[in-house]
């Protein structure tokens, strides 16, 4: 077998210092008939710093081994030496397309082990941010895997709306994507007065833009033919491997957290599960429009029913009190300055708590001794049970199928390498 060496030349590798050369375990079928492609770790359809090591015969996959880590931050190990709220800024930097799930899940969890629940308008407007970043994420999927696989238009108008979504997230939290916006017992503050206009305006003008993507793609012969039939998974395959979210709904299984173990209130929220039952990349697709489809649905029961009330608990042992006691009450200041220097002390126990990300799954593990910092810190994330499941999905297939598919599972780097 043949490969490009750093120094431009060509030259013959024995298996042996082939596997050294490549630095991975992966046992290559037959050495001198097949090629190994290095994909990535720099390669756009990877949609991050994912390298795969591929083996080929000819075009058709016959091995394949994700290699990880290009993106390894040590977020877990890190959370552990700051105070819980504290802590709630790493997990931004996760799926850090969809920062609000991550928040969410986090925060649900400091709250179950504190034992406490925040306010019903605080529950209310974390549904709706969530749905929002469900949405938001759904348009990043969309965009970037319908540019894969060669309809550009659907990208530009895809990131067109995104925007306004974005600037939605900096209207109630002044950030456009690393939001922090949940905390410990309700919000960071309440959203603004504009907020509810601007979200009932984008109820009003964004079914018309789904259905203009679905009517782009929907006869697109390219398009179709990249996806119909490809990747496909049964849904006995897809609970095996662990997938969840639309990879796992597109292969016929109804599970979704929202529905199956309710938190927030979405209990009260009528929505439908989208399943479809080809298992294929284009049957994941259709799965993730029609989410689009309920998230607003659920944004509007949201919207209708928003109750007035504090966004905060009424417990200065976990909350701040306001700015506006800060300068009239000692009480408060001294409240202030213990939770912001050295945080609120969590019980001993562990608690499991799981959310619905627009990728599957998310779960965060928490763990308390006593003290103001987590003992321990664990995520259950959607993405890295997803990219082990590659191999499996891309066997046999075309080197370009493999594009489709990575696009169809959806994987975010920073929740891989975490």
């Amino acid at each position: 077998m043949t490969i490009l060496s750093g120094s431009d030349t060509i030259k013959e590798l024995t298996v042996e210092e082939l596997r050294a050369k490549v630095g991975t375990g992966m046992e290559i079928e037959n050495a001198e008939e097949h090629m190994l492609l290095s994909m990535g770790p720099q390669h756009p359809s990877t949609h991050g710093v994912l390298r795969l090591l591929v083996e080929l015969d000819g075009e058709t996959v016959v091995n394949l081994a994700p290699d990880i880590g290009f993106l390894h931050t040590g977020v877990e190990k890190s959370m552990e030496s700051k105070t819980f709220t504290k802590a709630l800024v790493m997990t931004d930097r996760m799926d850090y397309l969809s920062p609000m799930s991550n928040n969410l899940g986090y925060i649900l969890a400091v709250e179950k082990l504190l034992g406490v629940e925040a306010t019903p308008r605080a529950q209310v407007i974390r549904v709706i941010l969530a749905e929002l970043a469900r949405i938001s994420s759904h348009l990043v999927w969309l965009g970037t895997h319908a540019l894969d696989l060669a309809a550009m238009s659907v990208f530009l108008y895809c990131f067109r709306e995104r925007e306004y979504i974005l600037d939605l997230f900096e209207m109630v939290a002044g950030q456009r994507m690393m939001v922090s916006y949940f905390r410990p017992g309700g919000l960071w503050r309440d959203v603004p007065e504009e907020f509810e206009p601007a979200v009932r305006q984008f109820l009003d003008f964004f079914p018309a833009k789904i259905a203009d993507y679905e009517a782009l793609l929907k006869n697109n012969p390219i398009f179709l033919d990249r996806t119909k039939g490809i990747g496909v998974v049964t849904a006995e395959q897809a609970m095996d491997w662990g997938l969840t979210g639309p990879s796992l709904r597109g292969s016929g299984v109804n599970w979704d957290i929202r529905k199956a173990q309710p938190y927030c209130g979405y209990e009260s929220y009528a929505f439908d599960v989208p399943v479809e039952t080809d298992g294929d990349v284009y049957a994941r697709y259709r799965c993730r429009i029609a989410e689009m489809w309920q998230s607003l649905r659920i944004i509007q029961q949201a919207m209708d029913r928003l109750p007035g009330g504090p966004v905060n608990i009424d417990d200065r042992k976990i909350v701040p009190p306001p700015r506006s006691e800060l300068g009239h009450s000692m009480e408060a200041v001294i409240h202030h300055f213990k939770l912001w220097t050295e945080g609120f002390s969590a019980p001993v126990g562990y608690v499991y708590q799981s959310v619905e990300s627009p990728r599957g799954e998310f779960a965060c593990y928490l763990r308390g001794d006593g003290g103001p910092k987590p003992a321990r810190v664990h995520f259950r994330t959607p993405s890295y049970v997803h990219v082990a499941s590659l191999p499996f999905m891309a066997k046999g297939l075309f080197v370009a199928d493999l594009v489709s598919i990575i696009g169809s599972i959806d994987i975010v780097l920073g929740e891989i390498d975490r």
